[in-house]
Order: C-alpha cells, then structure tokens, then sequence
C-alpha cells in the first residue's frame, strides 16, 4: 500500500530505505466516507494528506456562500496551508467527495525528522516548494486569465472533475457563476 506512495516522494527527493522507514512512523491511513469531514473548520492541520482513493474538495464560507478553493483526485497531496504552518484553527473545510481512503503525514513527525535527516529535510523544502508554486499560479489564474481559459486549463489539469462535482461546485472553484460556466459550456 504504500510503496506507490513512497516513490512519489522519491520522485520529488531521493530517499534511501532508511529514510523511508523512518518516514512510515509517522504515516497512518484513514478512511473516509463520502461526505465525511476530514478536516472540520476550526481544527488544526497537522498532516499532509494524501488521496490513495477517492476525491476530495476544499472549501470555505465567505459572506455565507460556500467557496471552493482546491479538489484533490487521486495521486495527489492537499493540506491547509495556513493552519499547518501557523499551528492556527484551519478556516478551510475538507470533504471527502467520495469515499476515500487518505494517507497521512504528519507535521510532528516532519519536524522531528528533518532535524535529524538530510534525506527528509530536502523532502520537506521540495514538497512545499511544489506547494508554493501551486498556490502562485492558482492566484496567478484567478487574476490574469479569462473565466473560458481558467475552465479550459481546469479541463486539461483535471478533466475528473466533471464527472466528481457539481456545477456549483466548479463555477465556484473557477471564480465565476454558474450562469457564466453555462456560457463558457455552451460555446465549447
């Protein structure tokens, strides 16, 4: 179960076994039904999580309206950022659009093993590198292109999510209104 998902972090920095091994006990697996709450508003985040199964959207409430910030498919990381790294109650809510089975890393475990493991420390500095740069260009997005190029670059990123979330849901994600992904849809 989670050779897959230490030769991801392979990928990003080179593990030896011993950096792996010291990295599965901080690991744990949860499952999630469709549905569930991962992390419920006001919690603190202190994982980084990773869908092994399933799909997984995050949000929040703004002027009393649900806000849809980020989806994680499968194969793919998410956290909430601010509350991870502030040790701050999270703002953001994760739902289990599916059942789901997550993999978790915890923060704890991080720190403690980046003092000690050159291996794990480069893990940490690339892995929120990527994080970083997601988020630049996620605001880069919202800010700079036109809703039909954000739903085009959605399509081609994530072509699942049409068939995982509502239209609310990804009119909302893209910044838009329904009545304007409607349009966006109709001249594709």
């Amino acid at each position: 179960m989670f050779t897959e998902y230490l030769d991801l972090l392979n990928s990003y920095s080179p593990l030896s076994i011993q950096s792996k091994e010291a990295l599965m006990e901080h690991i744990t697996v949860k499952k999630f039904s469709k549905g569930d709450l991962i992390l419920q508003y006001g919690d603190i985040c202190k994982s980084i999580y990773y869908v092994r199964k399933g799909f997984v959207r995050i949000f929040y409430f703004k002027n009393g309206k649900d806000v849809t910030e980020w989806f994680a498919d499968e194969k793919q990381f998410f956290f909430s950022i601010v509350s991870y790294f502030e040790n701050q109650p999270s703002k953001l809510i994760i739902e289990a659009i599916e059942d789901c089975e997550i993999i978790q890393l915890s923060k704890k475990g991080q720190d403690e093993l980046k003092k000690s493991n050159l291996e794990i420390a480069n893990l940490i500095i690339q892995f929120y590198s990527i994080s970083l740069i997601l988020s630049q260009k996620r605001m880069e997005s919202l800010q700079f292109e036109t809703a039909s190029k954000r739903y085009e670059k959605m399509l081609l990123e994530q072509p699942n999510i049409l068939h995982k979330v509502s239209l609310q849901y990804i009119a909302s994600f893209l910044g838009i209104t329904q009545e304007t992904l409607s349009r966006i849809r109709a001249n594709q």
